[in-house]
This record gives C-alpha cells, sequence and structure tokens, in this order.
C-alpha cells in the first residue's frame, strides 16, 4: 500500500516532476550510452596499446575513490532517516525482520547453485600441474589467508570509534550507529526532533548533488579501469581459464533469469522492465567492476519506482552487506574450482559443511578491505583441507569476474528492495507504472 508522507522535501526526492515541455536530447549526453563507449574504447586500448592501458588504472581508481567518499555517509543518512520516518520501531523491525529472512533465502539459493554449477560443469578438472605456477598472475593480497571466524565477524558488527567506522569504510558498523542513532533520536520529543530530521533531510540531498557531480566523470574512469583490466592480464590468462570465465559469467546470467525471476514473477514484479529502469546503474558497474559506484544512485533512484523512502534507505545499505547473490556464487564454484584443480575429493558432507561456512564469511565482504576475494581466500582458510596456493591463480581472473559479481549483488539487492516493500507494505504501484512511462517517454525523446 502506499505510504503518505507529510515531509515536503521527501516528496520532491521521491517523485521527480515530469517537464512541462518536452526536449529532444541527443544520445551522446546519456550517461549508459557514454559508459558503453567507454567500455569498447577501453577494452580496445588494452588490446591495442596494452603499454598505454596499464597506467589509466589510475583513472577508474580516482573515480572509485570519489565515489567511495560519499557511501558511508549517504548509508548512515538514509538509514537515520529511513528508521525516523518510520515513525515507530514495530514498523522499522517489519521491515527489516521481512529483509533479513529474504536476504538468508537467496543467499542459501545463491551458495547451492554456485556448487552445484561448479560440480556439474567441472570446473578446474584438467589442470596440469605444470602449469599451474605459469598460471598464477598477480599476488593475492597480504593477510587474505587469515582466519576469517563467526566471532570475529560478529565482533566486528559492533564499532569501537564513531568517526573510525565511517574512516575505514565499514559498512556494517555504519549500519550499526545509523540504527542506533535513528533510534536516540526517536526517543526525542517531536519539536527537538523536527529540526535535525529536516537538516539531516538536506544534508542528504548535497550529498546526492555530490554523487551527481562525480558521476559526470564516470565514462572516464570506467575507460581506464577497463583498459587496465584487458592490458594487463592480456591474452595468455584469458586463454588459460577462459572456460571458468564462460561458466560463471553463464551461471550468473542463469541465476538472474531463473531464480531472480522467479521471485520477481512471484511478486508480480516485471523483470526485464526493472532492468530496463536501472539499465544506466547496470552499465555503470559493468565498466567499474564496483557495487559501490551506484549505491547512491539506487538509493535515489528506487524510491521513484515505487519503494517507500523507508524501506529504500533500511534493505538496500543492508543487502549490500547481507545479501550478496554474485559473491555468494562465486565463492562456491572457486572452492570446486580449486578442488578438482589440485584433485582434492570433497563428498557431499564436506560441501555441505563449506556452505555452512561461505553462508557467514559471504556476509562479511563488505566489511573486509579487499572485497568478495579476500572474504573468498578466509573462506579457503578457514575449511582446512584446500590449497592456499591456488588462490594466485583465481586472483589474476578475478578482477574479469568481479564484473559479474558486482553486476549481480547490484540487480539481486535491487530486486530483493522491491519485494521486501512489496511485503511490509511499502510499495506504491501507482509511482512504478508512471516511473516507467516517464523513462520510456525520457528515452523516446533520446532516439
Amino acid at each position: 500500500m502506499p505510504i503518505a508522507t507529510t515531509d515536503p522535501t521527501a516528496l520532491s526526492r521521491t517523485a521527480h516532476p515530469a517537464p512541462a515541455k518536452s526536449k529532444r536530447k541527443s544520445i551522446w549526453t546519456n550517461l549508459g550510452f557514454q559508459i558503453v563507449v567507454a567500455m569498447v574504447l577501453g577494452a580496445a586500448t588494452g588490446f591495442l596499446l596494452p603499454e598505454v592501458a596499464v597506467p589509466l588504472k589510475i583513472l577508474g581508481d580516482i573515480f572509485l575513490r570519489l565515489i567511495k567518499t560519499a557511501v558511508a555517509p549517504l548509508v548512515f543518512l538514509c538509514v537515520v532517516v529511513g528508521v525516523v520516518s518510520a515513525g515507530d520501531f514495530k514498523r522499522v523491525g517489519k521491515v527489516g525482520l521481512i529483509a533479513m529472512f529474504y536476504f538468508e533465502i537467496v543467499s542459501t539459493i545463491a551458495l547451492g547453485v554456485g556448487l552445484l554449477a561448479g560440480n556439474l560443469l567441472g570446473v578446474g578438472k584438467g589442470m596440469a600441474d605444470s602449469t599451474r605456477a605459469g598460471l598464477a598472475q598477480g599476488k593475492a593480497p597480504t593477510g587474505a589467508a587469515a582466519p576469517h571466524s563467526t566471532l570475529d565477524f560478529i565482533l566486528n558488527i559492533f564499532p569501537d570509534n564513531f568517526i573510525g567506522a565511517f574512516a575505514k569504510g565499514e559498512l556494517l558498523q555504519v549500519l550499526v550507529i545509523a540504527l542506533i542513532f535513528g533510534a536516540a533520536l526517536l526517543h526525542l520529543p517531536a519539536e527537538k526532533r523536527a529540526p535535525i530530521e529536516a537538516g539531516l533531510n538536506k544534508i542528504s540531498d548535497a550529498f546526492f548533488e555530490f554523487i551527481h557531480l562525480i558521476m559526470l566523470v564516470a565514462p572516464i574512469g570506467t575507460f581506464g579501469a577497463v583498459a587496465f583490466a584487458v592490458g594487463s592480464s592480456g591474452t595468455n590468462v584469458l586463454l588459460s581459464l577462459i572456460y571458468l570465465i564462460l561458466s560463471f559469467y553463464a551461471v550468473v546470467i542463469a541465476f538472474i533469469l531463473v531464480v531472480l525471476g522467479a521471485i520477481s514473477a512471484l511478486f508480480k514484479i516485471n523483470l526485464f522492465q526493472f532492468l530496463n529502469f536501472i539499465r544506466e546503474e547496470i552499465y555503470i558497474v559493468l565498466g567499474t567492476a564496483s557495487s559501490e559506484s551506484v549505491l547512491p544512485r539506487l538509493l535515489e533512484k528506487l524510491p521513484t519506482y515505487g519503494c517507500s523512502r523507508q524501506s529504500v534507505g533500511l534493505v538496500l545499505p543492508t543487502g549490500y552487506a547481507f545479501n550478496l547473490d554474485g559473491t555468494s556464487i562465486y565463492m562456491a564454484m572457486g572452492v570446486i574450482f580449486l578442488a578438482n584443480a589440485y584433485h582434492v575429493p570433497l563428498d557431499l558432507g564436506q560441501q555441505l559443511g563449506i556452505l555452512a561456512i561461505m553462508l557467514l564469511t559471504s556476509k562479511g565482504a563488505a566489511t573486509v578491505s579487499g572485497g568478495s576475494f579476500v572474504v573468498f581466500a578466509a573462506t579457503v582458510a578457514a575449511t582446512g583441507v584446500l590449497p592456499l596456493e591456488g588462490l594466485p591463480i583465481l586472483f589474476g581472473v578475478y578482477r574479469f569476474m568481479s564484473i559479474a559479481i558486482a553486476t549481480t549483488n547490484v540487480i539481486g539487492n535491487s530486486v530483493a528492495t522491491v519485494v521486501t516493500a512489496k511485503l511490509a507494505g511499502e510499495f506504491d504501484p501507482a509511482m512504478a507504472r508512471e516511473a516507467m512511462d516517464r523513462l520510456r517517454a525520457e528515452r523516446m525523446a533520446a532516439i
């Protein structure tokens, strides 16, 4: 059911009024088109001029650094405003409980799909011992194999420094701070809370404008990131591990179409229309291989699709920590790859035990510096049976697989936000129809 709000600033952010006069836009001004062109040029530069392409990594790094400066503050602001706007803990608890239940179910399915696909496709089989050293491109991150125990994970959720959580980019710690801070605001009398809430809304608007300015250089960052990825790895690694890469891409595409498609159909969401709605964000993730690069845009965009600001502010940032479908599939297939490549037999019981470990460690991908690969490395160490020397092999092609990982994570969390909003009664279907009509009109004008 639609959520009513009396906050005029909230209404201005959740509904973009249609322009009074339709204006024909050039396709060159479309961000999605610019991203695609940048990816093609980056790939061409990497293949034809690898010595020129490798230093271009700095362009992608600068773009991602700029984006990351706003991620933690925006998560904090959106969660706090979402808690305060909900008005009571019952509403917050309802949305949060539904979201966590959904996350756990879908993450388990993703891990199961990865294990099943890895076994059926036989990834890693036939790799000769003599070629292992030649395949190891790059170096695993220092300390990547350190155990990531359940107690460490639980302890790391809770911050010991308010500012430190933001400075280190610890997303789960920022979430905890935001929830407690939002709860504290709810305990204040209404007359004291109102000016603080209004101030937070205005600061949030300023951060969104900050992101809008950064997105102007997204094509440049994409060009640099793609050029480096292709130029630094060359064709040897791609040929050596082409089967693993293609298998992984096929599995994540099947997961999106079959699993997320079935979930979308169950909740009467047209998956292809929804993917079209977040098309520009998908292009950005494909170019940057970072899900963080579009979190601010999604926090602003999904409310225009009919999800309440409260549900988006609570579910989407939490999903970035607890609902990483692409990461789950990657970790599961990576485990089978190493087992096959190094002839380590894993029976069904052992695989189920590793799946249980991954259910915990995959939740830490957003809290560990280095992302999915470092968490995967920690999982390999935690199993006690898989060879750590196999990590550099996977690290050599991780940058290519991370494109699919990040894209699947973003799509999965976007779908999760809409599903949770519907289950919690925080969804307005009329706004969703208006958003799609507006999107079609804008794209027709650009043709």
